[in-house]
């Protein structure tokens, strides 16, 4: 469990906080979506959870353990595994499976153990045939894998990944998207993403949204999207999915306002079939 009581953030030198009167609980499994416009504090919020930046005040608990008290530091971030917005940032070693096996050598796993999660990693995420390349020859797509897959393989009881498809084209956001599904049906472990596109909203089954360094939503994304009076000064638009079934209820399809996923309104589209609508 992460809790955050009361959490303030300044930067030094900085006319304003970068956070605010920040306080949160993020359950065992949960897979929760940080939203909000740029500047609002997403980056910061996620940095402070693996104590890479500390509260000015307020604090940070990460199962039980304070982030501001370094006898803590390591174990925290044992526990949270936190994946750069740029994964040049977190690349450092000559093949794909050095650098998986890079982190749980840190750990001081035994080679046999580190062995074996390599191998389950670079399957998980579609990299065996990579395995020997140099992760800086790989495209923007691949080298995100690859620093989820070395993440990954230190199993860490949560994943915080900040805005890991923004700096990546279309091929290789499809293939972020899809490992993003995956985890956040994976309620073994704690999955917290950061991220502007509302199509990965909807991955989430929790949205927090951040305007001016404080918390202005905490709900659903289908509570989210249907507060269109606030979405374009919190800097969102509503999913792709819910465009189209808008235009399908036009059509006479029985799809319900909470659909927020291309699967809800697939069923939707489905019923009005089976009901005869045109």
């Amino acid at each position: 469990m992460i809790e955050l009581s009361n959490v303030n953030l300044t930067y030094d030198g900085a006319a304003r906080a970068a956070l605010t009167d920040v306080s949160l609980t993020i359950g065992e499994g949960e897979a929760v979506a940080i939203v909000g416009p740029s500047g609002s504090g997403k980056t910061s919020l996620v940095r402070l959870l693996n104590a890479l930046l500390l509260p000015t005040s307020g604090r940070v608990i990460v199962d039980g353990l304070d982030t501001s008290d370094p006898a803590n530091v390591w174990e925290v971030r044992r526990r949270v595994g936190l994946i750069f917005q740029n994964p040049d940032n977190q690349l450092v070693s000559t093949t794909v499976e050095r650098e998986l096996a890079f982190g749980m050598e840190n750990l001081g796993l035994p080679s046999g153990e580190i062995a074996a999660r390599i191998e389950e990693a670079l399957e998980r995420l579609d990299l065996v045939r990579l395995r020997d390349r140099a992760p800086h020859r790989l495209s923007g797509g691949e080298k995100q894998r690859v620093a989820i897959a070395a993440v990954l393989a230190m199993r860490p009881d949560c994943l915080a990944l900040d805005e890991p498809t923004s700096l990546l084209d279309g091929v290789g956001r499809r293939e972020v998207w899809e490992i993003l599904r995956e985890l956040g049906r994976d309620t073994a472990r704690t999955v917290i993403h950061v991220t502007q596109f509302p199509d990965e909203i909807t991955l989430s089954s929790r949205a927090i949204v951040l305007a001016g360094g404080r918390v202005v939503f905490d709900g659903s994304p289908g509570e989210l999207f249907r507060r269109s009076d606030r979405l374009a000064e919190w800097g969102l638009a509503r999913p792709s999915a819910m465009e189209i079934a808008a235009r399908l209820r036009e059509a006479g399809y029985p799809i319900p306002e909470a659909a927020v996923t291309v699967g809800e309104v697939v069923e939707g589209v489905l019923a009005g079939s089976r009901g005869g609508a045109a």
